[in-house]
């Protein structure tokens, strides 16, 4: 009796090490950690416990400290607050979202559904066909797409030297020339055929002839007045309308001109995923084994299937395994990551450096998956309208999507670079060396008429007019003596 007694004391206290040491161990579990818990009042008092798998990934689940936070944990406790449930958050062991293997077996937070490792998974994991045949998802509760993430300077364009021309297209330039000149002439036959402006055409000049028109249609341009000043009523009206049309189209050109400087680059020369296709200066990819990659698989778009052909002939390079490493190669080398829409979105709010490409493909959504059959799937996609009509995923959606590069950027507008204006500096120096050589040349055609009448050398003549004009009393005198020498 006293040996069956030992005994069963011995099982007992085996036992009872043997169950504190596995609750040691799953402590210490490296993927097993600790989550905000929801509305812990009644806690652990018949409330179903759900073990949720997950990835982390910025800004959905990120670990801070001991604990896991994000928009997925915060998404998760205010469903736990509303189905009373409690939940033990594991992240995913093999960090993928879940695809066929070659053994036909599913990865990630799918292939821990399916092998009951895990009852949900909460993360940002994309509805797709493939993954909705073998598992149950919810109500989306994020939109998304497909988009091109690109760093700034390897897609921007060089500041051109005439960026002052930028707001209008060349065909707005060159119908712009046309209607001008157009204007000019008709201020100039109007001027002409009206007796009001020009009374007596054998005895009066015309003071509206060709040039002087020319002289005001762009005085008008530029907003200033200048002669001559029409004196019909005929002529008074097309330089109305002309002043009207100068005025609306300064409007628009300062305008787009602000809002191009206030920019800080010319429009991307990577627009679309064709684009992205013909250029050869960046490398593109995707997440190994993501939904991304097997839609550009599937898909019957010849773009698509170029796209396809290029990752699959060179994954080793161009596909990634995370999704911070495929943002760290975008930072550091001539990379665009082809990925979700509103992941980039984030990317370029945190790094100001980078820029998501206007277009977006594919429109999907994130689901919370579950096994099929599970009683919790419609609970949850209930829950989920529910916190959509309540505005409470909007809520979460600002709070975790907030751009840090709006201060930034307003600090960088600042002054004006002199590449934006270089343009202008230029066409101005140009204008004014003109303005010299055609004073120049006026002055020269003066000289040599005044040399021939006083019967001099043209050089001398010259050299004295600039002199007089420019009060170099030395040089004068110096230069009449010569002539005078030259002449006896």
């Amino acid at each position: 009796m006293d040996k069956g007694l030992h005994f069963t004391i011995c099982v007992v206290t085996t036992v009872l090490l043997l169950r504190e040491s596995s609750q040691a161990g799953e402590e210490k579990d490296p993927e097993v950690l600790a989550a905000p818990k929801p509305d812990s009042r009644g806690a652990g008092e018949g409330l179903p416990t759900l073990t949720v798998t997950t990835i982390l990934e910025d800004p959905y689940v990120m670990v801070r400290g001991a604990e896991l936070e994000g928009y997925c944990m915060e998404l998760l406790a205010a469903l736990a607050g509303m189905l009373r449930f409690q939940y033990r958050v594991k992240v995913v062991g093999d960090g993928q979202y879940g695809a066929v293997a070659a053994g036909g077996n599913w990865t990630g937070m799918i292939g821990e559904i399916l092998r009951r490792e895990a009852d949900i998974a909460v993360a940002p994991l994309t509805v797709t066909s493939a993954r909705e045949e073998v598992v149950s998802f919810t109500t989306p509760f994020l939109q998304t797409g497909i988009g091109i993430l690109l760093r700034k300077d390897t897609t921007s364009q060089d500041m051109s030297f005439f960026h002052f021309l930028s707001p209008f297209s060349k065909e707005t330039w060159t119908a712009l020339l046309f209607a001008y000149l157009l204007t000019c002439f008709c201020l100039f036959l109007v001027a002409r055929l009206s007796p009001c402006e020009w009374n007596e055409p054998k005895n009066e000049e015309n003071h509206f002839t060709f040039l002087n028109s020319l002289w005001f249609g762009a005085g008008a341009l530029a907003l200033q007045g200048a002669t001559p000043r029409p004196q019909a009523l005929s002529v008074r009206v097309i330089a109305v309308v002309w002043w009207l049309f100068t005025l609306a189209l300064l409007a628009a050109y300062i305008a787009n001109f602000t809002a191009l400087l206030s920019s800080g680059s010319e429009q991307l020369p990577i627009q679309t995923f064709e684009d992205l296709v013909k250029q050869r200066n960046l490398e593109f990819g995707t997440l190994e084994g993501s939904s991304t990659f097997y839609y550009f698989k599937n898909s019957k778009n010849p773009i698509h299937q170029m796209i396809y052909e290029y990752m699959e002939k060179r994954r080793e390079h161009v596909l990634v395994k995370t999704y911070q490493e495929a943002v760290q190669r975008v930072m550091d080398s001539n990379y665009a990551f082809i990925g979700e829409s509103i992941s980039q979105d984030l990317a370029a709010a945190r790094h100001c450096n980078l820029i998501r490409a206007p277009e977006v493909i594919g429109a999907r959504g994130f689901g919370i998956a579950t096994a099929q059959a599970s009683p919790w799937t419609k609970p949850l996609s209930i829950a989920v309208l529910k916190l959509r009509e309540a505005g409470d995923l909007d809520y979460l959606r600002n709070k975790w999507w907030e751009s840090s590069c709006l201060r930034q950027s307003r600090d960088r507008w600042g002054p004006l670079e002199p590449p934006a204006l270089g343009g202008l500096f230029l066409t101005l120096g140009i204008g004014l060396a003109l303005g010299v050589l055609a004073a120049l040349a006026e002055l020269s055609s003066s000289s040599r008429r005044t040399a021939a009448h006083a019967k001099k050398s043209c050089c001398s003549v010259f050299t004295e007019e600039i002199c007089t004009r420019l009060h170099i009393k030395g040089a004068a005198r110096q230069s009449q003596e010569t002539s005078g020498k030259a002449n006896a």
